[in-house]
C-alpha cells in the first residue's frame, strides 16, 4: 500500500524526494499543486485532495507550518477526522508546540487511529541530502513502524520516549541553533566593523574547535552576503516564539534566547522575513547604525562647544 505525504514546502519535498528515489511507493498532496511536479517525475503519485491520501494509505507523513495547516488537512473538529484518521497512523513531522502534538495525539487516539510525532533537525540543504537527524516519540509499536520508513530521510534518528517528548527535545536543539547562528552573525558583523579580512575569518573559524557543519554553511553565506533560503526568519521567530512559551510555561529563564527573538522579529520588520535566518545580521548592522546615529546626535556642535576652528 502507499505511504501518504502531505506538505511539500521547503522542507517537505526534498524529504518526499529522497523516500521516492528510495521506492517508497508514495501518494501525494499539496495545497499548491505545483509542487507535486517533481514528486510524479520520481514516480510518485499525486492525489487531488487531502482526504484521498487518508483514504487509499494508511501511512501518513504530514510535513505542514502550523497546528492550524494539520486542523485542516486532518478535517479536525469536523466530521471527515474519523473517517480520516481511524485505523491509520499519522507522523506529524513539523513543528508545532508541545501541547498542540499532545492534544492531537488524544484526539487520533480516540477517533480510533495512532499517532507518532517525528519532528526532524535541519535545514533545506540537509533535508536534500537524507541528513536530517529525526526524534520520535509515541507508543512503541507505532514508533517502530516509522522508523525503517525515515531512513531515506534521516542520518540518525533518537526515540525520546512519549509524546511531546521529541517536541520538547526539537525545542531545546533549536534553542542552541538559534542562538549559536545569531552569535555567529554577530562575530561576522564584529570582524567586517574592524575590517579584518572577511575570508581569513572564515578560514579561521571553519579551523577553529567551534566549527560545525553548521557554522561552515552559515560563514559562508554571511561572508558572501547570501541570503538566500535555507530555514527563514520567519520560520525561526516562529520555533523561537514556540521555544520561549514551553520556557514559561515551566519558569525556565531564557535570556539569551529572549535577545534573539527580538532580533529576529525586527529583521522581518526590516523586510528580511522570507531571508535565511542568517539575515538577523541586518538588524545587528541596523542597532549599529542606530547607536552611530544616537552618539553623533549627542556631540555638540564645534561652534555651541566654543571650538571654532581658526
Amino acid at each position: 500500500m502507499d505511504i501518504g505525504f502531505i506538505g511539500l514546502g521547503v522542507m517537505g519535498q526534498p524529504m518526499a524526494l529522497n523516500l521516492a528515489r528510495a521506492g517508497t511507493p508514495l501518494l501525494v498532496w499539496n495545497r499548491s499543486i505545483e509542487r507535486c511536479e517533481a514528486l510524479r517525475a520520481e514516480g510518485a503519485s499525486v492525489a487531488g485532495s487531502a482526504d484521498e491520501v487518508f483514504s487509499r494509505t494508511r501511512i501518513v507523513f504530514l510535513m505542514l507550518i502550523s497546528g492550524e495547516a494539520m486542523d485542516g488537512v486532518l478535517g479536525r473538529g469536523t466530521s471527515h477526522f474519523q473517517a480520516n484518521v481511524n485505523g491509520r497512523l499519522i507522523v506529524h513531522m513539523g513543528t508545532t508546540s508541545p501541547e498542540y502534538s499532545k492534544a492531537l495525539e488524544t484526539d487520533i487516539l480516540a477517533a480510533g487511529g495512532s499517532y507518532v510525532e517525528c519532528p526532524v533537525s535541519g535545514s533545506r540543504l540537509p533535508a536534500e541530502a537524507g541528513q536530517l537527524v529525526a526524534m520520535l516519540a509515541g507508543d512503541p509499536s507505532a514508533v517502530n513502524e516509522v522508523l525503517p520508513l525515515i531512513k531515506p530521510m534521516c542520518r540518525d534518528s533518537f526515540v525520546c520516549g512519549a509524546a511531546p517528548s521529541a517536541l520538547l527535545m526539537k525545542l531545546a536543539v533549536n534553542l542552541f541553533l538559534i542562538t549559536m547562528v545569531t552569535g555567529l552573525a554577530e562575530a561576522s558583523h564584529f570582524a567586517e566593523r574592524h575590517n579584518l579580512d572577511m575570508q581569513t575569518f572564515r578560514s579561521v573559524l571553519d579551523a577553529g574547535p567551534m566549527a560545525s557543519a553548521v557554522s561552515r554553511m552559515k560563514i559562508a553565506k554571511l561572508v558572501e552576503r547570501n541570503f538566500n533560503v535555507q530555514a527563514s526568519i520567519l520560520d525561526v521567530l516562529k520555533n523561537n516564539r514556540l521555544v520561549a512559551d514551553a520556557a514559561r510555561r515551566c519558569d525556565i529563564a531564557s535570556p539569551l534566547l529572549d535577545v534573539c527573538h527580538a532580533l529576529y522579529g525586527e529583521t522581518a520588520e526590516l523586510g528580511h522575513g522570507k531571508a535565511d535566518m542568517i539575515a538577523v545580521v541586518h538588524a545587528i548592522e541596523a542597532r549599529t547604525l542606530a547607536a552611530h546615529e544616537l552618539s553623533a546626535a549627542r556631540q555638540p556642535s564645534a561652534q555651541a562647544s566654543g571650538h571654532t576652528p581658526a
